[in-house]
């Protein structure tokens, strides 16, 4: 019969290298042991990776341990003359071909314990009742507790309660075939606790493993998420600069068109309407310029969030539609404006949302309608809702042509985006001869916001 030492160092062998898979190699302070503890540091990290590309290097190894350790001196000594003489009487003697037969279907099952656990201890199990059965006692009878041991690591935990009433008959059976040589009650506290320690150390090590595996799934789910943030904050950017750029090169391009054409009749008939045109035309490039820099100077922050060039001036905003307003006057449209209740109190983002749509809406109107258009400009506040509305007389064209290019172009997409931002909505199309947009924007302040 084995000590339970014995059997505790070996199935700690096997539970030690995936226990501790995934843990860091520490440094221990142990004064003149320090070499010792690293040379064995290095082995263990040697045995761990081994174990994870090849584990049946570690079941062959440990099936060669117990070989040599419990199949081996049966085989050479088998009972000797050593131990009490009532012990002996208690159990037969082997021949040595029966003897291996036993052996072999007590360790060589182990081979297959990770991968067939239920297997591999049914098949120990059987050895272990066929070796009782016959009289004999080996010592490699330790191998049922290996098997038992890695059932609970590897297996189905629906197969443990039949698994521990098999084992428990098997050391009662062996408690009652042993009893002329130890007492019964001695005979069960060590085969149970033993027994137990197996069990305890697989569902331990099954536990810890389960603890890693969900811990780097964690951390891989969290990296996943991390990633997925930043595409989405990156395309979000993009968008928003993609949007800016849309507004800003289209509004000023179309004012820059109709100046010019309006600039080469006005030539002929009035040179000093001319060098007006030609004047605004100048200024609209110079503003166009100065809205492209600041929306692309974020990108080109360096690391240290220092700014190349000179400072760049804030977003527009509500108060800056005045100017819009009187670019496009100059281009030929009759821009009406009006605002009702305290709109000066939106906030930023609010404010430059608002100004891209009426900046968008008023280009619209500029490149479809043509000038002399009249546009009615209105902006609303109110306690829970901003409404904001550009409706244009029209320029005496079909506007089905107006509404298919719209609906083809990105300028309605992005200021449907832009409302969409603040929970609003935003709806554009012919009214009588003209065109009207309109968008609604909620001003309720988020839950739990501030």
């Amino acid at each position: 019969m084995t000590s339970r030492a014995a059997l505790t160092g070996a199935l700690a062998a096997d539970a030690s290298p995936a226990a501790a898979a995934s843990l860091p190699a520490t440094s221990v302070d142990v004064g003149v042991m320090g070499p010792l503890v690293a040379r064995l540091s290095r082995a263990g990290r040697w045995l761990r990776q081994a174990d994870r590309a090849h584990p049946w290097m570690l079941d062959t190894a440990l099936l060669a341990l117990v070989f040599l350790a419990f199949c081996l001196p049966d085989l050479l000594h088998g009972d000797d003359g050593d131990g009490p003489r009532r012990f002996r009487m208690a159990f037969a003697r082997l021949p040595i071909a029966g003897m291996l037969a036993l052996q072999a279907g007590l360790v060589v099952p182990l081979l297959w314990r990770r991968r067939h656990p239920a297997v591999a201890f049914a098949a120990v199990t059987g050895a272990f009742v066929l070796q009782f059965g016959l009289g004999a006692a080996l010592r490699a009878d330790v191998a049922l507790f290996i098997a038992l041991y890695s059932l609970a690591l590897h297996g189905l935990l629906r197969q443990l309660p039949w698994a521990c009433g098999v084992t428990a008959a098997a050391m009662v059976l062996v408690a009652v075939r042993s009893s002329a040589a130890v007492s019964i009650g001695d005979a069960l506290f060590f085969l149970f606790s033993t027994a137990t320690a197996a069990l305890a150390l697989g569902l331990m090590v099954r536990v810890r493993r389960a603890q890693l595996a969900g811990l780097r799934d964690r951390a891989a789910r969290l990296e996943i998420e991390r990633d997925q943030r930043g595409r989405l904050a990156a395309a979000a950017e993009r968008a928003r600069v993609a949007r800016d750029m849309h507004d800003i090169v289209g509004h000023n391009l179309a004012v820059i068109i109709t100046l010019a054409d309006a600039g080469g009749y006005a030539g002929v008939t009035s040179p000093e309407r001319g060098r007006e045109a030609l004047h605004l035309i100048g200024e609209t490039g110079r503003q166009a310029l100065g809205e492209l820099r600041r929306v692309l100077g974020v990108l080109r922050e360096d690391s240290s969030g220092q700014q190349e060039g000179p400072e760049l001036r804030p977003q527009p905003d509500l108060g800056d539609i005045g100017a819009l307003c009187e670019g496009v006057r100059a281009a030929g449209l009759d821009v009406v404006y009006r605002t009702a209740g305290a709109v000066e109190a939106l906030d930023s983002g609010m404010q430059l949302t608002v100004y891209r749509i009426v900046q968008e809406a008023l280009t619209n109107s500029l490149k479809h309608a043509g000038a002399g258009t009249r546009v009615n400009l209105a902006i609303i506040a109110e306690h829970s809702r901003l409404t904001l509305r550009v409706q244009d007389t029209g320029g005496g064209g079909d506007t089905r042509g107006r509404e298919r290019v719209n609906e083809e172009g990105h300028g309605l997409v992005g200021m449907r985006e832009r409302a969409a931002l603040y929970r609003g909505s935003l709806r554009a199309g012919p009214d009588g001869p003209g065109w009207t947009v309109e968008a609604v924007l909620d001003l309720t302040p988020l839950e739990g916001a501030g």
